[in-house]
C-alpha cells in the first residue's frame, strides 16, 4: 500500500483545477480524476503479472471535457434514462435537460460526471482511497432537493476496487448513482471486447422500446442474446437479428438481477479475458446492471495508450436501479425523502486463472 498522491491535471475554462489521486492497494493501481470523479485507469496484472491498465479513458482534461462519452465517470443524478426528460413526484411535474434523443441519460446536459468533486485521501486498517464529496443544490438539472453526497473509492489489500455511494437530501427526489468505466480486460487500446466471456446472474431483463426507454415489463432471457447466466463470449449473439439488439446497436439494457436489493453486495457478474487471464467479479447492493457493449465508439476518440477506440473496445456494467423507475411504478423506487439516506456499494475483485 502506498500513500494516496495528488498532482494537477490541467483546469477548466473557468479557471477550476482539476488533480488527478493515485492509490495502490493490493497489486492494482487506481487514478481518479476530481473532474467528474472519473476513473482514469485501474491496473490490475495478468496472468504473468504484468500489469495493464484496463479502463478506457483519456490522457488529458481538454478531451474529458470536449467529447467524453462518461469515461469513468461517476453518474448522477439519475444514472440512465428519463423518458421524455419528465417525472412527477407527489403531484408536482419536474423537467429535466433532454440530452439522448428525446430522453434525459445519466443526470442532464451537466450532470455529476461534468462537475469538480472535493477529493480527500484516507487510510483504514490496510486498505486505502479516495473520499470524494460535494452538494448538488436543488434545481441542478432540473432535479428537486438539496443533495448532500459522498462517494468512497477504496482499495483493498486485496486488490478489490469497491465503490461505496451515499446521499441525503432536504426534500423529496429521486436519485440513482452509478460509474460509467468502460472496461477492456486484455487492457485498453488492445481491440475489441467480443471474446471476452461474461456471466449475469439474472433471469429477466427490461425490454426496451426505440428511444431505449424500457416497456415497463420483464421478460425471460432463456435461449435467446440477452442469456448471460452460463458464460459466453459477449460478442456471441451481437449480430442475432434480435430487434433489441437492432434498438441498441448492440447492448444497451438493463438486466434484472435475480437477487434483487440486497443491504450488502452479493455476486451479479463475472467476466474473463482468455488472452490475458485476467478475471473481474462484481458484486454490487443494487437490483440491475445496464450491461452496455461499447456500440457508439466509432473511431473518433484516441484514448490513453494514443489507440483509437472503435466499436466494441469497451463494454460498461453500470451496477443502478432500473432506467426510468421514476415514471414506471411498478419498478423499485428510486425516490429518496428528507431523513432518509440513499447507500449503494458495488465492488469489482479481480483475479487470473
Amino acid at each position: 500500500m502506498r500513500d494516496p498522491r495528488k498532482e494537477d491535471f490541467g483546469k477548466l475554462e473557468d479557471g477550476t483545477a482539476v488533480d488527478r489521486w493515485t492509490v495502490e492497494n493490493g497489486g492494482v493501481l487506481l487514478r481518479v480524476l476530481s473532474y467528474g470523479g472519473t476513473v482514469q485507469a485501474l491496473e490490475v496484472p495478468d496472468r504473468r503479472g504484468e500489469r495493464a491498465n484496463i479502463a478506457l479513458g483519456f490522457g488529458d482534461l481538454g478531451s474529458y471535457v470536449a467529447a467524453s462519452p462518461y469515461f469513468g465517470a461517476l453518474i448522477g443524478r439519475y444514472g440512465n434514462r428519463v423518458a421524455n426528460g419528465r417525472f412527477t413526484l407527489d403531484g408536482t411535474d419536474y423537467v429535466l435537460p433532454v440530452n439522448d434523443g428525446p430522453n434525459s441519460l445519466h443526470g442532464g446536459k451537466k450532470g455529476f460526471d461534468k462537475r469538480v468533486w472535493r477529493v480527500e485521501p484516507f487510510q483504514q486498517g490496510d486498505a486505502c482511497g479516495l473520499t470524494l464529496t460535494r452538494t448538488s443544490e436543488s434545481g441542478e438539472e432540473g432535479y428537486p432537493g438539496e443533495l448532500a453526497l459522498r462517494v468512497d473509492y477504496t482499495l483493498t489489500a486485496r486488490g478489490e476496487f469497491r465503490v461505496d455511494y451515499e446521499a441525503a437530501t432536504d426534500a423529496p427526489t429521486v436519485v440513482n448513482l452509478t460509474n460509467h468505466t468502460y472496461f477492456n480486460l486484455a487492457g485498453e487500446g488492445s481491440g475489441d471486447v467480443y471474446g471476452h466471456l461474461l456471466e449475469i446472474a439474472a433471469s429477466c431483463y427490461t425490454p426496451v422500446g426505440e428511444t431505449l426507454i424500457p416497456t415497463g415489463k420483464l421478460a425471460g432471457v432463456e435461449g435467446g442474446p440477452f442469456d448471460f447466466r452460463l458464460a459466453k463470449p459477449i460478442g456471441e449473439d451481437l449480430r442475432v437479428a434480435d430487434q433489441q439488439l437492432l434498438y441498441g446497436l448492440g447492448y444497451d439494457h438493463n438486466f434484472v438481477l435475480d437477487k434483487g436489493t440486497t443491504p450488502d453486495p452479493e455476486h451479479a457478474v463475472a467476466v474473463s479475458d482468455p488472452r490475458t487471464g485476467r478475471t473481474m467479479r462484481i458484486a454490487t447492493t443494487e437490483p440491475g446492471v445496464q450491461l452496455y457493449s461499447g456500440n457508439q465508439l466509432d473511431g473518433s476518440l484516441a484514448g490513453t495508450s494514443g489507440a483509437v477506440y472503435r466499436q466494441g473496445d469497451g463494454f460498461a456494467l453500470e451496477t443502478q436501479h432500473f432506467p426510468d423507475s421514476p415514471n414506471q411504478p411498478a419498478f423499485p423506487s428510486t425516490v429518496l425523502r428528507p431523513g432518509e439516506t440513499y447507500r449503494s456499494t458495488t465492488v469489482h475483485a479481480f483475479g487470473t486463472h
